[in-house]
């Protein structure tokens, strides 16, 4: 019984999209060789064009950008090998500080639009319930770093817009707060790498 009825209203269905085609004269757009396949000539000048050598405008457009403009764009080595030249004092990183970095990390560097800067130390093992607190203190294992990425990446509206002098103060500053350097600490290419970060000795290398 079912069968019979299966097949009753499949043929049903088929007259009714028959007649619905019939009425509204619909057709089924044929295919032709010339919409579907590409030619010859067409495939090949593809393949040339994407495998073309830059144009002299490209060319000029490449050879226009300097080491200095490329040189933005890489960090600097941990052994502060390339570090610029510069320098700058806790104190005049507390100045700069102020006007550049507190309105997003809190004026005493304990966060808010963005992260805290110090304090976490020894949270890198946390424990359910207790996350790390990623910081200079706790994370970080070389004071060449924060300098690097405060001078590329920071203040977060104008990143790149802090002079070498004011990267290396608010370094200064920030390893001051943080009870890495004292007082009256000058940050520059020399000094720099010098910096024992807390937790120097907490990382390991991926094949060990």
């Amino acid at each position: 019984m079912s069968i019979t009825t299966n097949c009753g209203l499949g043929i049903a269905a088929a007259l009714i999209v028959c007649t619905s085609a019939a009425c509204t004269g619909s057709k089924k757009p044929e295919a032709t060789s010339q919409t579907t396949q590409p030619t010859t000539a067409q495939t090949t000048s593809a393949t040339t064009s994407s495998t073309a050598a830059p144009q002299p405008m490209q060319q000029a457009l490449i050879a226009d950008v300097s080491e200095s403009e490329l040189a933005q764009f890489f960090s600097s080595m941990p052994d502060g090998r390339d570090l610029p030249a510069g320098s700058g004092t806790v104190m005049q990183g507390a100045t700069v500080y102020a006007a550049q970095c507190a309105s997003c990390h809190g004026a005493m560097l304990e966060g808010g639009i963005g992260p805290k800067l110090i304090g976490g130390r020894g949270t890198l093992a946390a424990t359910p319930g207790n996350p790390p607190v990623k910081t200079v203190e706790s994370y970080w294992p070389y004071a060449t770093t924060v300098f690097d990425y405060i001078k590329r990446a920071m203040p977060f509206p104008m990143p790149g817009s802090l002079s070498n002098d004011d990267a290396y103060a608010v370094t200064a500053y920030i390893l001051n707060q943080a009870k890495i350097v004292p007082d009256d600490a000058t940050m520059n290419k020399e000094t720099l790498p010098k910096v024992e970060m807390p937790n120097r000795n907490g990382f390991k290398d991926a094949g060990h």
